[in-house]
């Protein structure tokens, strides 16, 4: 696969309706587009292993249990405490590689597991830090993948709600704590990560990659082609730039003002 067929694979799952969205499959093909020297087959065997350990699990143990043990135990999927704001760490292919990652990474593995092995299990926008909600018969539990997949109870959710700088009548609100979020919006997530840290190192050709396959996952969010724009920008590709926001105003008027005065800056900066 090349970058050109990533961006193929991105565009036809921006399109897909919600509940078709290919999740793994999206997730290989955006690390494949940051970089295409590399072999998209270990990030597919290690999701393929993870369905058959689960499936064996299911037989004798609790979903939530089965489904920590098989990434974590199994799998030896854990969040990486000691290089937090690697790049890589937000890259599926590079995190098969190492078994070490971003909460929301590595959690594209348990949705892929458990969705195949019939276990209804959901991404959660926490604030600051990605969890998964599966459902069982005592009712919705939340895991950490970061943390080897166990459970939080609803008191440590309230209190991290609490440190995120949510105020006490939202924190208190277990319903809106683990509010499901769509596989899309778990994938356009981790696109963020990687746009936010690029541009925090002035690395706009990586910037502008991430904000390109938000622009192809979700074709009817003006927001991507913005930032699109603004790494463009960082690079000195003004007619890029300038491109870029008349996509942005041309998806979503409402943005016209704001659009419209960041192309009339770079405008005036062309000529």
């Amino acid at each position: 696969m090349d970058r050109e067929e990533a961006e193929t694979i991105l565009l036809d799952a921006g399109a897909a309706p919600e509940g078709e969205f290919p999740l793994m499959e999206a997730a290989i093909a955006c690390a494949i587009h940051e970089d295409p020297a590399r072999d998209a087959g270990l990030a597919r065997d290690l999701a393929q292993q993870g369905v058959v350990r689960l499936g064996e699990r299911l037989k004798r143990e609790s979903p939530e249990e089965a489904l920590a043990e098989t990434m974590a135990g199994d799998l030896r999927l854990t969040g990486d405490l000691f290089t937090t704001e690697g790049l890589g760490n937000a890259d599926i292919i590079t995190v098969a590689e190492t078994r070490r990652g971003l909460a929301v990474t590595l959690g594209i593995f348990y949705l892929h597991a458990a969705r195949r092995c019939g276990l209804t299990v959901k991404g959660v926008d926490f604030p600051g830090h990605f969890l998964l909600r599966i459902e069982t018969e005592e009712g919705p539990l939340a895991l950490d993948p970061f943390s080897e997949g166990r459970v939080v109870l609803p008191s440590e959710l309230t209190r991290r709600a609490l440190h995120a700088g949510l105020t006490p009548n939202v924190a208190d609100r277990l319903d809106r704590l683990m509010a499901p979020v769509s596989d899309r919006a778990v994938l356009m997530r981790l696109q963020n990560i990687i746009f936010a840290r690029a541009s925090a190192v002035r690395d706009y050709v990586r910037a502008e990659r991430a904000a390109l396959r938000r622009a192809l996952l979700d074709p009817g969010d003006h927001r991507p082609w913005l930032d699109v724009a603004s790494a463009r920008e960082g690079q000195g590709a003004l007619a890029g730039a300038l491109e870029a926001l008349q996509r942005a105003t041309s998806i979503d008027g409402g943005v016209a003002l704001a659009a419209r005065a960041q192309r009339e800056r770079v405008r005036l900066r062309l000529n």
